[in-house]
């Protein structure tokens, strides 16, 4: 079962794993010194099956070969580590709950990365991921429970689900496939106007329909955050397919437009602009959030607080959407850099899996995904720290939600299986 080459990749891999479970290991020990009590020993053994979970999957993909991309997991482990210190650290249950849609993650990314190897097959099935995002976008809105403004949660008695975590794994599939099949098309263009060489309705037609019935149906769910991070998806993937300025001219021009006729047709948009612009005005009601946010990572200075130093219950739903203000208050200036160069390493590892893909949908799917990926936490960031309007989605892999761990796990596993194929014919 054994081969040279991924026995070279994952030894590179064992490492950086040790170096993620000492790290987290680390901080569940810094969290029990701060609170000796047997209750907290909990955190001391959360953190070693963390680890050994992590290692028991390389150990899985070293004896069957697997030859995916080494830096990956590793730096999903540092991503999850520090998900798990600070949930731990802000509110246990949270952590508990975290550790166990971790265990499930991770159940999804031995499934994926063993059942979905031939990932080619996925894109014979791309009108099926329409007509499934589409149904996964409307049961909300019927049968929906609402949750922090947003009503885009399914009630399943045990846990709610997000469907928008998932159905933005199927807009991918749709797009990476339907790309693929017509890149020749939208990229050179069927016919003309004004000189200018455009590609037909066959071509761009099932695209807008796609993108504007997942935008119309996130607007009434009141999921706006989400949407954005399609949009851009949308705009990411169109300009990895055809290397063409123009489209993504045209979709800034339409992303204006919408934003206006938001801005003006609801109060909720109205609202986290306004926030935006001046969250001082308002620091006692809609804006007092980010004010705090900007207070703790404010506080945290170059090296921060310490773990545990920190005040970061201030911040309300600190656990989900401003688990970075969190982190940057404890760890400092140079915590908060450290995990926004993981996300760029994220970023850049998945483009580079991109960049050696075997077709035009293998690339356009790592392209897609990266791409979501990296949006999602951009976005997150910058409402945290005031550069965007907040829009509530998650922070990848660190944010608590069980829906957004599992969709990104799902990611991960696909990612590694579109670099398996390029590092195995090396």
């Amino acid at each position: 079962m054994f081969s040279s080459g991924a026995y070279d990749t994952r030894a590179v891999e064992r490492k950086l794993l040790l170096c993620a479970g000492a790290y987290l290991l680390t901080g569940a020990a810094t969290i029990y010194c701060l609170n000796p009590v047997p209750a907290t020993v909990v955190v001391l053994a959360g953190g070693l099956i963390t680890t050994a979970a992590f290692l028991a999957v390389h150990v899985f993909w070293l004896w069957t070969g697997f030859a995916g991309d080494s830096f990956l997991l590793p730096l999903v482990a540092v991503f999850s580590s520090t998900s798990l210190v600070f949930l731990y650290r802000l509110e246990p249950a949270y952590a508990f709950r975290q550790f166990v849609w971790l265990m499930i993650g991770l159940g999804t990314l031995f499934l994926v990365t063993r059942l979905f190897l031939d990932y080619r097959s996925l894109a014979d099935y791309k009108y099926l991921y329409a007509v499934a995002g589409v149904i996964g976008l409307l049961l909300p809105i019927f049968f929906g429970v609402e949750e922090g403004g947003a009503k885009s949660w399914l009630d399943l008695g045990v846990f709610n689900v997000q469907p928008s975590e998932f159905v933005k794994i199927l807009m991918v599939l749709f797009l990476a496939a339907f790309m693929a099949e017509n890149r020749l098309s939208l990229k050179e263009g069927t016919r003309t106007f004004r000189g200018i060489a455009l590609p037909g309705p066959q071509e761009w037609g099932p695209l807008l329909v796609m993108w504007g019935i997942s935008l119309l149906l996130l607007i009434f769910q009141n999921d706006l955050g989400t949407g954005l991070i399609y949009f851009s998806t949308f705009l990411a993937m169109i300009f990895a397919s055809t290397g063409r300025f123009s489209y993504v001219f045209f979709g800034l021009a339409l992303f204006l437009a919408g934003a206006a006729g938001s801005y003006t047709l609801f109060d909720h948009v109205r609202a986290r602009v306004e926030v935006w612009l001046n969250p001082w005005r308002f620091v006692e009601t809609t804006g007092y959030q980010v004010v705090q946010s900007l207070f703790a990572i404010a506080a945290g200075g170059l090296t921060g607080a310490g773990l545990g130093g920190g005040m970061p219950g201030f911040i309300p739903l600190v656990h989900t959407d401003f688990i970075y203000a969190a982190i940057t208050e404890e760890l400092g200036l140079a915590g908060g850099t450290g995990l926004l160069v993981m996300y760029m390493l994220f970023v850049y590892r998945g483009f580079v899996i991109a960049l050696s893909a075997r077709d035009d949908f293998a690339s356009l799917l790592a392209s897609g995904l990266t791409a979501l990926m990296g949006l999602q936490a951009f976005i997150i960031l910058a409402g945290v720290t005031k550069l965007l309007p907040l829009t509530g989605v998650t922070l990848p892999f660190v944010s608590y939600g069980g829906s957004s761990l599992v969709a990104n796990f799902v990611i991960l596993g696909l990612l590694l299986n579109i670099s398996h194929e390029a590092n195995h014919e090396k």
